[in-house]
């Protein structure tokens, strides 16, 4: 599915010094169908209550959906994300919270992606959808 070859270590080097590697967001598997990474639950992503933020499950989500999303791409074009949703179904309150990126459709024009980000027990922290549209490179 993937038309570009790509690493987790190429990933995790494309996200320095941006928002991913401020919340600690690492790249840690690329599989024949999905792009899986690991986001620490700590003083960079709860929100006062002391619970895994929902804004930085949505990073996450976004991160991983919308980078597995342009290795799915032709040369000369990239992904943006369009819209994005997320249900949060478990508190997270430490650890690491694992996401797998999974393509539910892959146009010319457009890309859903399903995201399930769970927790160190392999429970459901939340699951999102995102949609990409495919647009020309520098056209973003």
């Amino acid at each position: 599915m993937f038309r570009r070859p790509t690493s987790p270590e190429h990933l995790n080097g494309l996200s320095r010094d941006t928002a991913i590697a401020a919340l600690g967001i690492v790249f840690t598997e690329v599989g024949p169908d999905y792009l899986r990474g690991t986001m620490p639950v700590d003083e960079r992503t709860r929100q006062p209550y002391g619970l895994l933020h929902g804004g930085a499950s949505v990073l996450f989500a976004e991160t991983l959906g919308s980078s597995a999303g342009n290795q799915c791409v032709p040369e000369g074009s990239v992904c943006v994300g369009i819209e994005i949703n997320a249900n949060h179904v478990r508190g997270v309150r430490s650890g690491l919270v694992t996401g797998t990126a999974r393509a539910v459709h892959v146009g010319g024009r457009t890309q859903v992606w399903e995201i399930r980000i769970e927790d160190e027990h392999g429970r459901l922290a939340c699951i999102s959808r995102l949609t990409l549209a495919v647009v020309a490179a520098g056209g973003a």
